[in-house]
């Protein structure tokens, strides 16, 4: 069965959409850290990011450093945090937070409940910064 990243990927399920390239896909999270808080996926769905064959982890990494500085133009941020969890989701990815402190790439505290609308205006931003 397909991951819910494999199926946005898809376009069985609706995302707000940042970046997407031959290998990669990146789309705003839905429970935010922080206004402008992205995903970034391999389009081959493999569950634990480690797994990825050199190549692919290689074209992920440098796809979300590009997602990564165009956050960083579109969002206010001193820095754009990375993380990688992966235990929600059996799907490799890349969480890119924007962060002005440390304390901001904290995955304990409570989420942002953003608009459809704020969602929108904020995808559009960073995907015109790329």
């Amino acid at each position: 069965m397909a991951t819910i990243f494999s199926r946005i990927i898809n376009g069985e399920i609706p995302c707000y959409k940042v970046a997407e390239d031959e290998k990669n896909f990146a789309f705003l999270d839905i429970n935010p850290l922080a206004e402008g808080h992205v995903l970034v996926v391999p389009k081959t769905e493999t569950d634990y990011l480690f797994d990825l064959s050199d190549e692919d982890y290689t074209s992920l990494q440098l796809f979300a450093r590009k997602v990564a500085k165009a956050l960083r133009e579109a969002v206010p941020c001193k820095r754009v945090g990375v993380a990688v969890l992966g235990m929600e989701v059996p799907h490799a990815h890349i969480h890119l937070v924007p962060l002005n402190s440390e304390s901001d790439l904290d995955f304990r505290k409570p989420k942002l409940q953003l608009t459809p609308d704020r969602m929108k205006q904020i995808a559009n931003l960073i995907a015109e910064k790329l």
